[in-house]
């Protein structure tokens, strides 16, 4: 699907026609240039590369910086690739945030925000605390039994258990264009998205 590489820039509220408040993220989108394409012929497939943000060459390696000069563009910090545009751009286009209206839905993809090594109750959403009476002493936030003994003798794979939390690649589809800025490269989004502020997204069609 054709889309471009964005900033989550964070969030505010709208409001709509009717009047309600509604929460929406602001992200800035490209502008996106192109740095290959991909055809099927050479390839396997039809696809174009797109490059966000500039980066200085010394921070690149040799073969990057050749693959930027052969488009004939700047070294850029960000590449993604994106089907779905056809033969209608070339090495060295810009494409900007107008590809997009508003009322369009788009799938936004990006890096959830890490959280280190938590529990059952943060990570999955267990109960907790669970009766305080009979007894109990200090087992307020434990997962409980995580299996029998005799019979199977295991441990079931994907068991729910304490563990790494977040910083982990997550879409969120069907998200609601509320807005769109093309002079400031803008484009205002219903709800929230994974990531912290500054993180870089791809936003999809």
């Amino acid at each position: 699907m054709p889309g471009l590489i964005g900033k989550k820039i964070g969030m505010t509220s709208v409001f709509s026609a009717d009047g309600r408040n509604v929460p929406c993220t602001v992200i800035e989108v490209g502008p996106c240039v192109v740095t290959q394409v991909k055809t099927t012929e050479k390839d396997g497939y039809e696809a174009i590369q797109l490059g966000f943000e500039e980066e200085k060459e010394k921070h690149l390696t040799q073969p990057e910086i050749g693959h930027f000069r052969k488009a004939g563009v700047t070294p850029k910090r960000h590449l993604a690739e994106f089907k779905g545009f056809g033969d209608s751009y070339a090495l060295g286009d810009t494409i900007a945030v107008d590809i997009f209206t508003e009322a369009d839905f788009v799938d936004v993809i990006g890096t959830s925000k890490g959280k280190g090594y938590q529990g059952v109750v943060k990570r999955h959403g267990f109960g907790g605390v669970g009766q305080s009476t009979h007894g109990q002493h200090n087992r307020l936030r434990a997962p409980g039994s995580v299996g029998a003994c005799s019979y199977p003798a295991k441990v079931f794979k994907g068991m729910r258990m304490a563990g790494q939390t977040g910083n982990e690649r997550v879409t969120v589809q069907n998200l609601q264009v509320i807005k769109v800025i093309p002079e400031h490269n803008l484009i205002m989004i219903k709800g929230s998205i994974p990531g912290s502020k500054g993180s870089i997204v791809l936003i999809e069609k």
